[in-house]
Order: structure tokens, then C-alpha cells, then sequence
């Protein structure tokens, strides 16, 4: 069979998952194995730094799929306030802050079933967010969320809140 001269480039997720794709946006690859190490176990675009704000829909996002989250793991240097605790849908999920600054979220649900999120900076581009959530969620992935945004994302250095 012949091959056509000037191939479409590989879509790295359908059409309908780019479309999708906006700040605010969670994108979840849900296959849980007894060792994820070094994989991530999906992507998240939150619309701004303020935890508050952004933390309850993936709260309630990731419920839906994989029960009850018990804690969430974030990084101090990458919001604005980290509290200790929030209450989502009449349920407290405890917040523990690390300033660990690679690029993750860790959601907890019950005493030891970890899920990492990889964290797309709010001001990222579309084409940017896309490619790197793309490649979070790709099911050969073993690239830490920091290599991912520095190779998809080179105007990194500004996603951190300015001091005052």
C-alpha cells in the first residue's frame, strides 16, 4: 500500500480531548498499578494559584472517579496559600504543603493509594498546556512533571508567584 508524501502529524490525544483542553481542565489516566513510581497518573490545568478556588473542582473531579480523597500534597512555593484543610462537598480533605517545586499535586484516597498529578502553570498557552498534559497522561510516560514542563513549557521560570 502506498503511503501519502506528506503524513498528518500524530495527534497525541483525540480531537475531542484538545478541545477540552482549557484552564480549569483535569485530565486523568486511571489505570492503577501496585508501582507507579516515576509515572504520572494524570494532568491538571487549574485557571489561577489560589488553592481555595482551584482545589475543590479537582477535588470533586477526582471523587467521581476514584472515591473519596482523604489528602491532597502540594508544593508551598507554587500557591499563594496553602491551608491546612478545605471542605469539599461536607468533607474535610486535609492539604499538606512541601516545598518540593516539581510540578505535581498528590491526591491520597485512603491510608496509602497516591495519585499524581502533574501541574500545568496557569498562564501556559493552549498548544503548551496540551502537549504537556498530553504527555503526562501517555501511558508509557516515566518523565517527571518538572522535565515535562521545562521541555514543553520554556517560559517556566515565571509560573512561581511574585514576591512583593
Amino acid at each position: 500500500m502506498a503511503q501519502s508524501d506528506s503524513p498528518s502529524p500524530p495527534k497525541l490525544l483525540p480531537d475531542e480531548i484538545h478541545r477540552a483542553v482549557k484552564p480549569g481542565t483535569a485530565l486523568l489516566r486511571l489505570r492503577t498499578t501496585h508501582s507507579r513510581e516515576g509515572v504520572l497518573d494524570g494532568a491538571w490545568w487549574p485557571r489561577s494559584r489560589d488553592v481555595a478556588t482551584e482545589l475543590p473542582a479537582l477535588i470533586q473531579a477526582v471523587t467521581a472517579h476514584l472515591g473519596p480523597v482523604t489528602r491532597v500534597g502540594l508544593d508551598t512555593d507554587a500557591w499563594e496559600k496553602v491551608p491546612t484543610r478545605l471542605v469539599v462537598d461536607d468533607r474535610v480533605v486535609r492539604l499538606d504543603s512541601f516545598p518540593v517545586g516539581d510540578g505535581t499535586v498528590l491526591i491520597t484516597r485512603g491510608d496509602n493509594d497516591h495519585f499524581a498529578l502533574m501541574v500545568v502553570p496557569p498562564h501556559a498557552t493552549e498548544d503548551a498546556a496540551r502537549a504537556a498534559m498530553a504527555r503526562a497522561i501517555a501511558a508509557d510516560n516515566v518523565t517527571q512533571a518538572a522535565e515535562i514542563l521545562l521541555a514543553t513549557l520554556p517560559e517556566r521560570g515565571t509560573d512561581r508567584k511574585e514576591s512583593a
